[in-house]
């Protein structure tokens, strides 16, 4: 597989970085856009990219906070907190940006017109607007934080959702987690798995406190589906 940084021009005018992996695969093949937690794409984030594409899919994982402080941050970066704020508005802001990673994807010979969107705390409410607005085929979110907000979100919405927590969450309080239990019962394309003990930040071996290997590799399981169903699809193109 190939690793690479790139940049991406944006519709806003600029440009963001964004790492890209692509796989060694014949045919056309889906591809993964990754919406990062608040402390942008580490080691973590990259990780997760490169175990999508070495499965044969393309992986993208924008920079979504290069309009306030761009890069990855520490866990303990005291700047998470201001780069994050005034949430509601830094997340409209990363819907552009993910229509235009979306749009840097569609350039790859190898694409075949199908993403999807997968979030992970900070970033969890793209996998709902990816597939709602923006784009996308499909939507994933790990451990998403003020999920409540985008709940309304999913009405319209066909494509496949999964949406994963622990139920030791901070992040997601018990209204949250019930909310979304309710939801599968009369949308049966949104699933929701809720995890006994997991913590917030389950995804992310830098967090080894709240990391859980088993949690995980079910997440990218689900995820790894997800994909393979997109694969099945006939391929789109751009108009």
């Amino acid at each position: 597989m190939l690793r690479k940084d790139i940049r991406i021009s944006s519709t806003h005018g600029g440009q963001f970085d964004c790492y890209l992996v692509t796989p060694d695969a014949e045919g056309k093949i889906p591809a993964i856009v990754l919406a990062s937690a608040v402390h942008g794409v580490d080691k973590d984030i990259r990780a997760i990219a490169d175990e999508f594409a070495a499965n044969g899919y393309i992986a993208a994982a924008p920079d979504l906070f290069s309009r306030s402080i761009p890069g990855p941050l520490a866990r303990d970066d005291d700047r998470t907190k201001e780069r994050s704020q005034p949430r509601h508005q830094k997340i409209k802001d990363g819907e552009a940006d993910m229509t235009d990673t979306l749009a840097e994807v569609r350039k790859l010979p190898q694409f075949n017109g199908h993403a999807a969107a997968m979030g992970f705390c900070y970033g969890g409410p793209y996998a709902i607007l990816g597939p709602k607005r923006l784009g996308y085929s499909a939507g994933i979110s790990c451990h998403g934080t003020q999920m409540l907000d985008y709940i309304k979100e999913l009405e319209g919405v066909s494509a496949p959702v999964c949406i994963i927590w622990g139920d030791q969450d901070h992040q997601a309080p018990a209204p949250v987690l019930e909310a979304y239990r309710a939801v599968p019962s009369r949308m049966k394309n949104v699933e929701v798995h809720i995890f006994p003990g997991v913590q917030h930040g389950y995804m992310m071996r830098e967090s080894p406190k709240a990391f859980d290997q088993k949690t995980r590799d079910f997440s990218m399981q689900r995820a790894l589906a997800i994909l393979d169903g997109l694969r099945s699809k006939q391929p789109v193109h751009a108009a």
